[in-house]
């Protein structure tokens, strides 16, 4: 199978994408790796982490052969693109429609997830070549609005960013989201007490619901 199509299905699995964004560089490394030992197989650690191609090259290279897809968010333009992909990123994501960005990651067949907000920047993510299209800010939008942009746009590969919660998950997979992007949840699970083993179990937590969710629909 093509590393590609494994990738997209670590996303396709779990149904969730995890952003790390984080002031710190270590606590962004121990964040990761308690998510992922929570079983989160995909995520993105934003460009605005201090030393932030570090911290994806130290993923990169420990999860290589695990299944664990390690991505860089925040990826403006085809330079930093570039520079995330040579530091082990098989995953790019951007707030908005970047266009370089999309094709320096189907240059190197990374997955690209493209920030939009109505149904042009939708159209043009897609049309460009991005694999997922990130709704953000999400929470501004909800549920509804995915179900009526679904409407015309059935084929658009929506995931929401921002207001997803355990809670909401099934309202948002019910719309026809194909995955969520999830931040402080988990990712700020261990702040105030240092405890990382929180982060492991509020990813476990998410994703029984993600999978409840879908098993219901």
């Amino acid at each position: 199978m093509w590393k590609k199509f494994e990738n997209l299905k670590a996303i396709a699995d779990t149904g969730i994408l995890l952003i790390i964004r984080l002031d710190d560089e270590s606590e962004a490394l121990a964040v990761a790796e308690a998510a992922i030992a929570g079983g989160i197989k995909a995520l993105e650690v934003t460009l605005s982490v201090p030393n932030a191609l570090g911290v994806i090259s130290t993923l990169s290279k420990k999860y290589k052969d695990q299944g664990i897809l390690i991505g860089a968010g925040t990826v403006l333009d085809a330079e930093t693109a570039r520079a995330a992909i040579l530091a082990g990123a098989e995953l790019l994501v951007s707030p908005h429609v970047t266009t370089s960005m999309i094709q320096m990651a189907n240059r190197y067949q990374a997955v690209s997830v493209c920030g939009a907000y109505t149904p042009t920047e939708s159209v043009a993510a897609i049309e460009a070549g991005a694999d997922i299209v990130k709704l953000f800010p999400a929470d501004m939008l909800g549920p509804k609005y995915v179900k009526t942009i679904k409407a015309p746009l059935e084929q658009a590969p929506i995931a929401p960013t921002g207001g997803v919660t355990p809670e909401n998950a099934r309202e948002w997979f019910a719309a026809g989201c194909v995955s969520v992007g999830v931040g402080s949840y988990i990712s700020k699970a261990a702040q105030g007490t240092g405890d990382y083993s929180k982060v492991t179990e509020a990813a476990k937590t998410f994703l029984a619901a993600v999978k409840d969710a879908r098993s219901s629909l």
